[in-house]
């Protein structure tokens, strides 16, 4: 069942406080606010391995596209990344990689059978400053939110997403763009290993503390994220 755009917003809208993050987290961030508790650590802190699988190597290599590994604790993914078509979020999410901004992260936000989304926050739910300045919306683009893509997070300010991503679980076409007034969310990549990964991750316990607050109850971690190509 598709979600309406009104969720996303409010997934990835501006939260009470907390510096400005990307989520809807009262009090800014997991669990300090009205005494809501943090997700438990992952029982897994530290990766099985630091390169990309032999499968993850193989579905890069048969893209005519850039890619990047991203190992979770619930698995790994790999994704193409579309810079014909979205060329400052993917140099952005480019130059995040590059400085290892995602290790150590969290897949913060898991909205069952709609989004999973990470890229702004640590373990014990710690925000993570951006590095980089907000960039321009590039949703109008042509490609659509569905099932395995990775989209940029923002607020509802068009051009304010940074470092936070999310994957789409289903067939999120409202949210894709509209118009100027619905301008919806730019999609940058799909994808194509380890779709298994996001399947794994959503169907993880959450606590639902509101409906911008729904956290694993265990941090799924993300370990790293490579540029292969």
């Amino acid at each position: 069942m598709l979600k309406p755009l009104a969720a996303l917003l409010l997934v990835i809208g501006l939260s009470a406080c907390g510096g400005g993050i990307e989520i809807g987290i009262d009090g800014g961030g997991g669990g300090g606010g009205g005494g809501t508790p943090y997700p438990r650590p992952n029982p897994n802190p530290h990766p099985g391995t630091l390169s990309c699988s032999a499968a993850g190597l193989a579905a890069s290599a048969a893209s005519r596209w850039g890619t990047a590994c991203m190992l979770t604790s619930s698995g790994e993914i790999v994704v193409e990344l579309y810079d014909s078509y979205a060329p400052q979020t993917v140099a952005n999410f480019y130059r995040y990689v590059a400085a290892g901004f995602y290790s150590n992260t969290l897949i913060h936000r898991v909205d069952r059978d709609f989004v999973v989304q990470g890229g702004g926050y640590t373990s014990g739910m710690v925000a993570k400053p951006p590095l980089y300045a907000p960039i321009r919306l590039e949703s109008d683009n042509g490609l659509s939110n569905l099932r395995g893509t990775i989209a940029m997070a923002r607020r509802s300010d068009a051009d304010s997403a940074t470092s936070q991503f999310f994957f789409n679980v289903w067939d999120n076409t409202s949210l894709d763009y509209q118009n100027a007034a619905n301008p919806g969310y730019a999609v940058f990549g799909r994808v194509i290993s380890g779709l298994n990964t996001l399947d794994a991750i959503n169907v993880v316990p959450t606590y639902a503390y509101s409906a911008t607050d729904i956290q694993p109850r265990t941090e799924v971690l993300v370990y790293w994220v490579q540029r292969l190509k």
